[in-house]
């Protein structure tokens, strides 16, 4: 069991998020549900939580109400290996959901995801400021990155 674990608060679409997540990365899997009991506030026999894993990261999805919803000051970063990861799960987790900037999305259940390929931040702060900030000047407008543009940006002469 890891230290740390991410808990998030959902208003009776846990089960549905859960699912939803573990069906977009592929080393993914939901390892219980729990449900309400007699003497909880929403109805017995209603999904309580829902403990799930992503990429081998532990995560426990409450059906709290509505007494909390989501916002971007939490975000999940997600380092992809490749540009066709990326898309991938740009296209996967956008669905219902809304793009934001700087590979920053929302998903349909309100969560905000970072899609980040690797080698970004490495082009972000390189040692160069001039071909960094060309790098980070391709990247502003971007909604989903593209990293083969901020790399041509940044090895421009």
């Amino acid at each position: 069991m890891q230290k740390i674990t991410t808990f998030l608060w959902f208003n009776g679409q846990a089960e549905e998020a859960a699912n939803f997540y573990t069906s977009v990365f592929k080393n993914s899997k939901i390892t219980s549900i729990t449900h309400y009991t007699e003497v909880g506030p929403i109805p017995a026999g209603s999904v309580m939580t829902v403990s799930f894993e992503l990429e081998g990261q532990e995560f426990i999805a409450l059906n709290g109400g509505p007494g909390y919803s989501f916002t971007p000051a939490i975000s999940l970063f997600v380092n992809c290996e490749t540009q066709a990861e990326v898309d991938e799960l740009w296209e996967k987790l956008t669905a219902g959901g809304e793009e934001v900037q700087c590979g920053w999305l929302t998903d349909k259940f309100g969560l905000t995801w970072q899609i980040v390929p690797n080698g970004l931040l490495d082009l972000l702060n390189g040692k160069d400021p001039v071909r960094s900030a060309r790098a980070a000047q391709a990247l502003y407008p971007m909604k989903k990155i593209d990293l083969a543009v901020i790399e041509q940006a940044y090895h421009q002469e």
